[in-house]
């Protein structure tokens, strides 16, 4: 396999208010607030960066289909899962009405509209799918 010509440096949130998405994520993930800016606010994340980005005439993507559908979705592993919905509801989550995923994930929608999963899947689990073989 060659060697990589880069590494990812953060994930980024599209959104209408940075600050506020920001609080939302800080309070579901923990971590602190690590780049304040005009257009940007990035975290630390016990697992890695998180950046919210502000866009003009920002609107929410439609899930699972639609004219704006989701294209990143980020998935989150909590030992209890009742607990991780209720926490993300009530710091602004809302349960989406598409749900997938059966017993093993559970689609919610952070403030801004971007859908996330919740699994009792460990951190780091083998996707439910095998990986592509081609080069």
């Amino acid at each position: 396999m060659p060697e990589p010509v880069a590494s990812l440096a953060v994930t980024t949130l599209n959104c209408a208010d940075p600050e506020s998405l920001a609080e939302f994520w800080l309070g579901l993930l923990g971590g602190t607030v690590i780049y304040r800016g005009d257009v940007v606010v990035v975290i630390s994340t016990p697992r890695g960066p998180l950046a919210f980005g502000k866009a003009d005439d920002y609107q929410p993507p439609t899930w699972p289909e639609g004219d704006r559908a989701a294209q990143v979705h980020l998935d989150l592993s909590a030992a209890d899962r009742d607990a991780a919905r209720a926490e993300a509801i009530r710091l602004g989550a809302t349960r989406a009405e598409h749900q997938p995923g059966g017993d093993t994930w559970e689609v919610l929608l952070d403030p801004a509209g971007h859908p996330f999963c919740l699994t009792s899947m460990p951190p780091g689990w083998p996707p439910p799918f095998e990986p592509s073989t081609a080069d």
